[in-house]
């Protein structure tokens, strides 16, 4: 069993106790997902202060749908598709889609090994920069899908599920992101595709 299987079968024995009843159970649910749940939201909305609400609103609606949430499904997905509402909810109400990159001091931005030179990690935080920026010029439909497949690691089916789609519907979208994402970074680095 891989580390993904094993995290579903913990998050489900979690989920169902917590449905019991079990506080302790959900807070541990919390703990494990609140980072993930937190970090795609800010990159979906933009706005660190909303994520931070919207995060514990999520939680706040999953603990009081815990009795609808059907065993079968994973937790995490049903997790994030309930935050994924949330946020397209603020979108839809802001009636504009801003997008702001992280701070340069993220403690998550900055390498763990020592060893790249200042002018190489000066570069990467360029590209980080840029990449940040290309998401940021996508439409919200196409971020997401990136964030969750490219960060959460989701797979086809669980991104089908999430965003309420086919799974053909998931590789064409998911394409078109890729896509754009790329034609914006190489617009923004000055480097040009080949016609």
């Amino acid at each position: 069993m891989d580390a993904k299987s094993d995290d579903a079968a913990r998050d489900r024995a979690l989920a169902l106790a917590a449905r019991g009843g079990d506080r302790q159970a959900f807070a541990s649910l919390v703990r494990h997902h609140q980072a993930r749940l937190f970090n795609f939201l800010l990159r979906l909305l933009g706005r660190r202060e909303e994520a931070i609400d919207l995060t514990q609103d999520t939680f706040l609606k999953a603990w009081s749908a815990l009795p609808d949430w059907q065993p079968t499904a994973r937790f995490s997905t049903w997790l994030f598709q309930i935050g994924r509402n949330a946020a397209f909810d603020v979108l839809r109400r802001r009636q504009r889609i801003d997008f702001v990159s992280y701070d340069a001091g993220n403690p998550a931005d900055e390498p763990g090994d020592p060893a790249p030179s200042p002018e190489q990690q000066c570069a990467d935080r360029q590209r980080l920069r840029l990449l940040e920026r290309a998401l940021a010029a996508l439409p919200a439909e196409q971020r997401e899908i990136l964030l969750l497949r490219e960060l959460e690691d989701m797979s086809y089916a669980e991104l089908a599920v999430t965003l309420g789609i086919n799974e053909g519907t998931v590789k064409s979208r998911l394409a078109r992101a890729r896509a754009a994402a790329l034609l914006h970074y190489r617009d923004y680095t000055g480097e040009h595709r080949d016609e």
